[in-house]
């Protein structure tokens, strides 16, 4: 049975979506001005991470071993970070994720908690059995586990958009390198505790291999994408640094 705690999650997604269809529409990539829309759906989601940060990791306690386990926590650091963007100037590419989450879980919580109360349900399987959910819950938990995987991949690949998105924004002063560290030691953790982050990591690499090694291009191409790598690699740690090579002072195209 629902609790209280568990309709509050579920009507912080909901507000999201609402206040997110309301605001994307109009929302611009360089947009400086705060808008409601933008801020009420990020307060939908913060109300939802808080609760199930609460529930994960239980009431805050000032020591270093919560403190730690709770920066591991990936609901934790999607809090904190939409804290920073509401906090912050608008990035409207940074609700993008957000908005995907709540769609699943609030297509879930539907198909579980509202869809009983409002629709009969199917007939039983068998003779004598528990009756069966109704065809359109059938249909929507169908659809999210057809649909989910390919979902996380579109948010590992936006989350990476995002990064570049912020480095533009410093260039012309639409957002502060702060959002750039902050957002830089989160793709850290997705990194390490995603393996959609990781396939995103991949191809995207891959691609701007196939991009700076194209006829025509510099071969400064290659040595600046090569020294970006060697510095991203160094900071992120771990087994990628070390299997990294540190970059040439000159490198030639490769065909």
């Amino acid at each position: 049975m629902a609790t209280t705690q568990h309709y509050v999650w579920a009507s912080g997604h909901f507000v999201l979506l609402l206040a997110a269809a309301m605001y994307m529409p109009a929302g611009l990539f360089f947009s400086n001005s705060k808008n409601k829309y933008y801020s009420v759906a990020l307060l939908g989601a913060l109300t939802s991470y808080a609760i199930v940060c609460f529930k994960s990791l239980g009431t805050p306690q000032p020591n270093l071993n919560y403190i730690r386990r709770a920066l591991m926590d990936e609901n934790v650091q999607y809090f904190i970070l939409a804290f920073h963007w509401w906090s912050a100037k608008p990035v409207t590419l940074a609700l993008v994720p957000y908005i995907i989450f709540s769609t699943f879980h609030a297509l879930t919580f539907t198909r579980t908690t509202i869809l009983p109360r409002v629709l009969p349900p199917g007939p039983p399987a068998t003779q004598g059995g528990a009756p069966t959910p109704h065809p359109l819950a059938r249909s929507l938990q169908s659809w999210v586990k057809a649909n989910y995987d390919k979902a996380m991949r579109v948010v590992a690949f936006t989350e990476i958009l995002i990064m570049a998105r912020l480095v533009v924004g410093a260039i012309v002063r639409s957002n502060s390198l702060m959002s750039i560290i902050l957002y830089a030691m989160f793709l850290r953790s997705r990194y390490y505790q995603s393996a959609f982050t990781r396939e995103a990591f991949a191809l995207a690499n891959s691609k701007l291999d196939q991009l700076v090694t194209r006829d025509g291009v510099p071969p400064v191409a290659k040595n600046v994408l090569d020294q970006a790598r060697f510095y991203i690699a160094k900071y992120a740690g771990g087994p990628y640094a070390a299997a990294a090579a540190p970059p040439q002072a000159a490198a030639a195209p490769r065909r």
